[in-house]
């Protein structure tokens, strides 16, 4: 009891503060201890991180691939059309929303083979040109993809050339320029610009860019660098529709290098990253029809029809079905193949090499010539100078052939790239102008390179060396002429 009275005196010599409730004892050592729990908690416990950003929705991820140079899935291209289309209704002086727009037709019309997507980007292009005409290289650009995708290379060097100059560090210029110099043929000006462009991205490894790289790699016949460039690209590539896209391009090298296996294991992953990725259904076709699955290799190529009815693709089919006797299902394709192209050239796409090729093979040589001559003279990348020569060997013009098929093979004129379709021509050419050695090895070549590189094609190479070497004429050593 004495202490108690004791404690009660100390209180009162104490006053509290104004304001300030003094808590009984029992009190304040509960919540002082309860300060000391959470102090120790704070200690444990992760610092606060911010929100994460909600994951980007289908228009946004097509912004980004888009303005990036990258594929995107054709589920977000459309919704970031729409969103686009919806925004110039209400912002019509905005030049980069229009560049934008013109950009997304253009991919979505690459992928869908779609050739009304085309003029619609032309219109979307020199609207965001006009109401933007200075610091506008997204527009400049996007012309030149579209050229590239209507194949006038020489419009698209003059719209990537300009993109440059206005804005030289911008490199997403630089990708659609190399393709227009590749179409005509311009191989040193591929060199320059790729390492320009490497050198504006030094310090990242960007899958475009190691694709474009992969690309001229290829045309230097450097297979090797070039599926190990198109490997990082895929595997740095930040969206499943960019994997799918560099790891098609690495299916049709693996084509290319006579290995249907592993190509159609590289098809077969694209479309599972891409299940609307046409090209890379009608590679499966290709391959399949070199392991000798051609009933698998026609459902896949009607399917690729189905998704990208590209005039390329119409050709394989016809070829495939004509090397299996069905002449008749061959002569529809072939069909499809004129009405197609026919189309396409009504929204600008140049199909004259293309024609060339079908009628070479499958129609009026002559007309191949003349069509062929023309495109030579408007854009001469090796490919028209390959198809050239074998339009002339086809109409019986053998000794100007020859000199065609020398520059599509022949690294003085830029043909470095291993293809197996340029030695197979070259070699019947020379064949028919009774040069039994070179014929041989180009023939030998052709098939060493790629023994599946066209169905009726290696029968007729195979055919042509039984005869070459029932003259036993001895092989001439040394590299091709």
């Amino acid at each position: 009891m004495e202490m108690e009275r004791v404690r009660a005196r100390v209180r009162a010599r104490v006053p509290a503060r104004a304001g300030v409730r003094v808590l009984p004892r029992p009190l304040t050592a509960v919540l002082a201890g309860c300060a000391v729990l959470g102090g120790a908690l704070m200690l444990l416990l992760p610092p606060d991180r911010p929100a994460q950003p909600p994951a980007p929705g289908p228009a946004a991820r097509a912004e980004r691939a888009v303005t990036a140079g990258a594929p995107a899935v054709l589920p977000d291209l459309t919704a970031f059309i729409g969103d686009r289309e919806t925004f110039v209704r209400t912002h019509a002086g905005d030049g980069q929303a229009w560049a934008q727009l013109g950009a997304a037709y253009v991919e979505r019309g690459r992928r869908t083979a779609d050739p009304l997507d085309f003029p619609r980007a032309e219109r979307a292009l020199r609207t965001s040109l006009n109401v933007r005409s200075a610091n506008n290289a997204e527009g400049l650009a996007g012309m030149a993809a579209l050229s590239n995708a209507r194949r006038d290379f020489p419009a698209a060097r003059k719209w990537g050339e300009a993109a440059v100059r206005q804005a030289p560090q911008r490199w997403t210029s630089y990708p659609a320029l190399l393709d227009a110099y590749t179409g005509l043929g311009d191989y040193k000006a591929v060199r320059r610009t790729l390492e320009r462009l490497r050198e504006l991205r030094s310090g990242a490894a960007v899958p475009a860019v190691l694709a474009r790289a992969a690309g001229v790699y290829r045309d230097e016949g450097r297979r090797e660098d070039a599926q190990a460039a198109l490997a990082d690209a895929a595997a740095r590539a930040a969206t499943p529709a960019e994997e799918a896209e560099w790891r098609y391009r690495s299916g049709e090298l693996a084509w290319e290098r006579g290995e249907p296996a592993d190509a159609l294991a590289h098809f077969k992953a694209a479309r599972r990253l891409d299940p609307a990725l046409g090209s890379a259904r009608a590679g499966e076709g290709r391959a399949l029809a070199a392991l000798g699955r051609t009933s698998e290799a026609i459902g896949a190529y009607r399917s690729a029809l189905a998704r990208q009815p590209s005039p390329r693709f119409m050709l394989e089919l016809g070829e495939l079905y004509d090397s299996l006797g069905r002449s008749a299902e061959a002569l529809a394709q072939y069909a499809a193949l004129r009405t197609r192209v026919a189309r396409e050239q009504t929204a600008g796409v140049d199909g004259e090499l293309l024609l060339g090729r079908l009628e070479a093979d499958h129609g009026d040589p002559e007309s191949a010539v003349r069509r062929l001559r023309s495109e030579w003279a408007r854009q001469p990348g090796l490919e028209v100078a390959d198809a050239l020569g074998w339009a002339l060997h086809r109409s019986g013009k053998d000794a100007e052939a020859l000199d065609w098929a020398k520059r599509a093979t022949d690294k003085e004129h830029g043909g470095e790239v291993r293809s197996a379709p340029y030695a197979y021509h070259r070699g019947m050419i020379e064949r028919e102008l009774g040069l039994t050695g070179p014929a041989r090895r180009h023939l030998e070549e052709a098939l060493r390179i790629n023994p599946y590189f066209s169905p009726g094609g290696v029968r007729a190479a195979k055919e042509a060396l039984e005869a070459v070497d029932a003259l036993g004429e001895p092989v001439v050593s040394g590299p091709p002429d």
